[in-house]
């Protein structure tokens, strides 16, 4: 596995781990639809979805799954043979059975007290998956098992349960908005420079100028304060 792709699906485990409870083995409930994916990609679920956690997974299905499977016949036989070959998890539905995306999603309640994974390629429950604070989604992008990043939900609850405890503070806010930046590829916004103030002019600057003499009055006053100049003229009036 990448190394890029191995830092995502550690980061969005560890999310769930610290502010959810997700501990190993962790419990992923399988249908058809990812089962016949996995099919048509000829990716064995059983041992791609373990290397891709690297972890102990269980991987588990349901008796609504099973039944809808076997229901829609030939055009999903592959995806039958598949999805049994997982063990079954209790899911309250064997009076009346249900489809399979509304099984899944029953058993995950309002906020996923269980702390399933769901592994689905069915877009309308990927959707009411995305809805649930809690609720990890995995699915197969072409042959490649990808947890999904946190829900817009989940990240909510999150920050609606800091705000609660303790009141949030400026960093735990900046913490989010980077968490938000890197979940949802936000751009970070950069500080903004300060603004430089004008500086008063320089004090030296400011002394007033002495005056100027006049040239005619300079002349005239080294003219008069000459002594030697005085001497001649003194001896020439005697």
């Amino acid at each position: 596995m990448k190394v890029k792709r191995q830092k995502k699906v550690h980061r969005h485990l560890n999310f769930y781990s610290t502010n959810f409870g997700f501990r190993q083995p962790y419990q992923i409930l399988i249908d058809g639809t990812i089962c016949l994916a996995a099919l048509k990609n000829k990716v064995t679920l059983r041992d791609q979805i373990p290397k891709y956690f690297e972890g102990s997974v269980k991987l588990l299905t349901t008796q609504c799954v099973i039944i809808e499977t076997e229901k829609l016949g030939p055009a999903v036989f592959g995806a039958m043979l598949i999805v049994k070959q997982f063990p079954i998890h209790k899911c309250n539905h064997s009076d009346k059975p249900m489809v399979g995306s509304a099984c899944l999603a029953s058993m995950l309640k309002k906020n996923n007290p269980q702390r399933y994974i769901i592994a689905s390629q069915d877009r309308e429950l990927q959707n009411l998956v995305r809805k649930i604070p809690g609720a990890p989604l995995l699915y197969l992008h072409q042959k490649v098992p990808t947890l999904e990043k946190p829900s817009p939900a989940s990240l909510e609850w999150v920050k609606n349960r800091m705000e609660k405890r303790i009141g949030i503070a400026p960093y735990q806010e900046e913490i989010l908005k980077e968490l938000k930046r890197k979940t949802f590829g936000e751009p970070f916004e950069q500080p903004r420079p300060k603004k430089r103030k004008a500086k008063g002019p320089n004090p030296l600057s400011c002394k007033k100028k002495k005056p100027k003499m006049d040239t005619y009055e300079c002349k005239s006053n080294s003219k008069m304060t000459n002594p030697k100049k005085l001497g001649k003229a003194e001896a020439a009036s005697s």
